[in-house]
């Protein structure tokens, strides 16, 4: 059963700073494969949560990305960039939260 809006919001921007440390933690030791199983763990994890505190159509909603083809011979560029293809989700998810249940509504 979904949560309230704002339980609901802190659980995205929680996995907006989660997905945002595991970005630095693998651009400081620059090792993109290691980053990028952490990555689809956390996704796992994220769809899981999204699914159980906002609701099946976001978590599938979220379930459904998958980074396209990268054309570039920069490992680290390609890691930012498949931070980037998930993280722009959760920031869109987070304020549509932040608007649905904000005063006024």
């Amino acid at each position: 059963m979904p949560s309230d809006g704002a339980t609901q919001l802190a659980t995205v921007r929680q996995q907006i700073a989660e997905l945002d440390a595991l970005a630095q933690q693998t651009c400081q030791d620059l090792n993109t494969v290691a980053g990028t199983e952490r990555i689809e763990k956390w996704k796992t994890r994220t769809v899981t949560l999204i699914t159980a505190v906002i609701g099946d159509e976001d978590g599938q909603t979220f379930a459904h990305i998958h980074p396209g083809p990268s054309f570039t011979n920069d490992l680290l560029e390609e890691f930012t960039d498949l931070v980037d293809c998930y993280r722009a989700p959760l920031v869109r998810l987070a304020d549509k939260l932040a608007h649905s249940s904000s005063p006024g509504s």
